[in-house]
């Protein structure tokens, strides 16, 4: 045997070898793994004779974690009673995983399972990450089974939300069904119309005619009562509600051509609509879809926010034994163990020394974030490069990721005016337009007799104003599905309306512009009061603050081997600085006349009201993208602004940086509230980007406001708009995307209501046939909703993340 140096990278996963790399002969060559799981899962995939794995893939497999995984929880009743389901000899669970990597996954995948005792059938897909095993219990318990999948690195979990993704996908068959069999008939229907619309000298025989008629008749029938049911049920439950809707126009026409066709075969009538019927319906479920398309967009990061959630964690006992636990059964103090490549469970934070997690979900970060012991973890993100121990502070709907998927619900679930508008106008448009048929119908009576319910049909048909209640819902619905692609979440309905006419924007400087993971806390104490002590007594005031200050002073505090010490009573006044007591003594934290009466000199004073003890200096560097962030503002057209509850010189420094003229320093709330106000007094529209309490205020005030995600709860609270991630590259692309959905609304709304003003004076003219009605009106329907399509699109510019 003739043995090669190994590749620097591992032979089943690809991942870069440590220092002293596990090596193993294999086909005559020495084989490099980073671990003794990827060693013993190549050995199986040799001895089983599935070495053409590593010949097929097109991606390296997943590390496999050499530590034992506790898999005894699938084999639970209440587990597999909610999550698999009987099948003739066993059952049968749908798995997910995230080590499938490409199709020679799923070959090997299926082919593993093959060779496991019990195991009936199985079917991996590699464009999912989906397993589906049905198995015998009596044969063989499913962990067993399971415990091959994780020996080769393909970790199993539940896939989330299975019965509601199930009901989804079986909603989405029904649909294309109903559209393949509008399809289908609106083409044979028009194949028979065509043969009756030719026969202009009514030289075909009438027993023929009447047999088109029937086999249209047969064709079309299918369609309106099936395909069409979408329409019948809306207008039944818009006729419950007494309100006259689109589905009600949609209906009553379809029927009404329908039915009086059949009436005109059975009684040997000189025109029948089949045609026109079966083309309403199927163009008009075409336009029906992709207004879906859009809405699924739009809800496809609450999808991916559930998703994220797992459904088991890994709990560590009091002995240092690990058990595997639903998440439900965790709660506050609890130690879990996250395996490197699985979902946080819960918020916490990290006892490791340090480790890594990807946040991009939440915070729309592409990159691995690296984090320190103490630092917060959230549930949802992902574990990367080596298992971490986190301590749990909130579980459930406390979590970041739970508040995050209601603030996309609720965004997604507001209609703003405009909208509102829209559906009152359509409502109006439906009665007036069915008064208007009826003085149609009445003329053409008078006038042409034979005309009259062709005519009306017709107008009927062609003026639905279905383009107009389109309009806005299928724009606002794409909007917001590219908004939470670009990681910024609307809490209000018209947050984007007033986003897009903003003429002026004001930045808060600590924690907004300047990046809080940069600042770095100075102390100088007085009167030979201890230095260490000084920033233990400011960490403790500051802790629970949620202010960047927070994180600072922690860590100069632990930097200097401080001994930790509790606040009590902690009170924060607002625009001055914080207060509470520490082992029965009252201290502040603040500004000079805050603290001890003192001028105020622009730095951070420690005193207990009389004194002060304690000096603090704060240094910080601008967020990355800041600078170009600003530019791209200013090129939007924005008059860009600083106000800061900082001293003059740091103030006036970083605004020099950011080339900001006329900074404001030394904000209070009410201050930097004032000169908002000042701005709106000059007919100006303001929008305020802040992280703090004390911008709380400002943010309520501003015409339209964004808050930092990372920043205080409160802010948030007050905010118009929330940015998940760090990056203020997000905000003129946000901009972008506002101004877009405006000027497709606008765009929509004009030709909905241009098309209409046209097509009603054509067809009360009788100059459109109730077929080209059908194709005219699903056409301007599909129009709208491919132009609100387009907002799917993030915008491509250099801002954008």
């Amino acid at each position: 045997m003739t043995a090669t140096a190994p590749s620097p990278h591992c032979y089943h996963c690809g991942e870069a070898l440590p220092a002293a790399p596990v090596l193993r002969p294999l086909d005559g060559q020495t084989a490099g793994f980073c671990c003794e799981g990827c060693a013993a899962a190549a050995e199986w995939i040799r001895h089983s004779d599935l070495g053409s794995y590593y010949r097929l893939r097109s991606a390296a497999a997943g590390r496999v974690d050499a530590e034992p995984v506790d898999l005894g929880i699938w084999d639970r009743e209440e587990l597999q009673a909610e999550h698999s389901h009987p099948v003739t000899g066993g059952r049968e669970i749908i798995l997910l995983t995230d080590g499938m990597r490409c199709a020679a996954c799923a070959w090997l995948i299926d082919r593993a399972l093959a060779r496991e005792e019990g195991v009936l059938d199985s079917t991996a897909n590699a464009v999912t990450g989906r397993i589906r095993i049905a198995w015998d219990p009596r044969r063989a318990a499913l962990s067993k089974i399971l415990h091959r999948l994780s020996m080769l690195g393909y970790r199993p979990y539940l896939a989330g939300g299975e019965a509601s993704e199930r009901a989804r996908l079986d909603e989405r068959k029904r649909w294309l069904l109903r559209l393949g069999i509008a399809g289908l008939g609106a083409l044979q229907a028009m194949m028979f119309a065509e043969a009756l619309y030719l026969d202009v000298d009514r030289t075909m025989p009438v027993p023929t005619r009447d047999f088109f008629r029937w086999l249209t008749f047969l064709v079309s029938t299918p369609v309106v009562f099936y395909s069409g049911w979408p329409f019948l049920a809306g207008a039944w439950r818009e006729l419950r509600e007494r309100h006259l809707g689109m589905d009600t126009l949609i209906a009553g026409s379809t029927l009404l051509a329908y039915l009086a066709s059949l009436v005109e075969t059975i009684r040997g009538g000189v025109h029948v609509w089949y045609d026109a019927a079966v083309m309403f319906v199927f163009l008009l479920l075409a336009a029906r879809m992709l207004e879906q398309r859009a809405r699924n967009i739009a809800t496809a990061q609450v999808d991916a926010l559930a998703r994220a959630r797992p459904a088991f964690a890994t709990r560590e006992r009091d002995d240092g034994s690990r058990e595997s636990v639903p998440v439900g059964s965790l709660a506050g103090g609890d130690v879990v163990r996250v395996a490197a490549g699985d979902n946080v469970p819960a918020d916490g934070v990290l006892l490791d020394a340090d480790a890594v997690f990807e946040e991009a979900l939440l915070t729309g970060e592409s990159h691995p974030i690296h984090k320190r012991a103490g630092a917060a973890v959230y549930a949802g993100t992902v574990c990367r490069e080596h298992p971490a121990r986190l301590r749990v502070t909130d579980v459930g709907s406390a979590t970041r990721l739970s508040q995050l998927a209601r603030l996309v619900d609720q965004a997604q679930a507001h209609r703003p005016p405009i909208a509102r508008a829209a559906d009152r106008i359509g409502g109006r448009f439906v009665a007036g337009l069915l008064l208007a048929a009826l003085a149609v119908y009445a003329f053409w009576h008078f006038h042409d007799p034979a005309r009259a319910f062709e005519v009306t049909l017709a107008l009927l048909v062609i003026s639905c104003p279905c383009a107009l209640s389109l309009s806005v819902p299928a724009a606002l619905a794409a909007a917001h599905g590219t908004l939470a692609r670009l990681g910024v979440l609307a809490t209000r309905a018209d947050a984007l309306d007033t986003l897009s006419r903003a003429s002026d924007i004001v930045f808060d400087k600590t924690g907004t512009l300047s990046d809080p993971r940069t600042l770095r806390v100075e102390a100088q104490s007085l009167d030979g009061f201890g230095r260490s002590h000084a920033l233990a007594l400011a960490a403790a005031l500051e802790r629970d603050s949620g202010h960047p200050l927070a994180s600072a002073f922690l860590d100069a505090a632990d930097q200097a081997c401080a001994d930790p010490l509790h606040a009590e009573q902690v009170e924060t006044v607002t625009g001055r600085g914080v207060q509470g007591l520490i082992d029965g003594q009252s201290w502040r934290l603040g500004r000079a006349d805050f603290v001890f009466g003192g001028d105020d000199d622009g730095a951070i004073w420690l005193g207990d009201g009389e004194r002060g003890v304690a000096r603090f200096a704060l240094h910080e560097s601008a967020r990355p993208d800041a600078v170009e962030a600003l530019a791209a503002l200013r090129a939007q057209g924005f008059a860009v602004h600083l106000a800061s509850g900082d001293g003059q010189a740091p103030v006036r420094r970083f605004a020099e940086e950011m080339d900001i003229a006329d900074p404001r320093a030394r904000q209070a709330p009410e201050d930097k509230l004032a000169f908002v106000h000042e701005l709106q007094a000059r007919g100006r529209i303001v929008a305020m980007v802040g992280d703090g309490i004390n911008d709380a205020p400002v943010l309520a005030g501003a015409d339209v406001s964004v808050a930092m995600g990372q920043g205080a709860p409160l802010a948030q609270r007050a905010a118009d708009l929330v940015m998940t991630g760090t990056s203020l590259s997000r905000l003129p692309a946000t901009v972008d995307l506002a101004r877009r959905t405006r000027r497709i609304i606008r765009e929509n709304l004009a030709w909905a209501l241009a098309y209409n003003v046209l097509a009603l004076p054509l067809a009360a003219t009788g100059r459109v046939t109730p077929w080209l009605a059908a194709l005219g009106m699903a056409l301007s329907s599909l129009l709208v909703t491919a132009n609100a399509l387009r907002l799917t699109r993030v915008p491509t510019n250099k801002s954008t993340p």
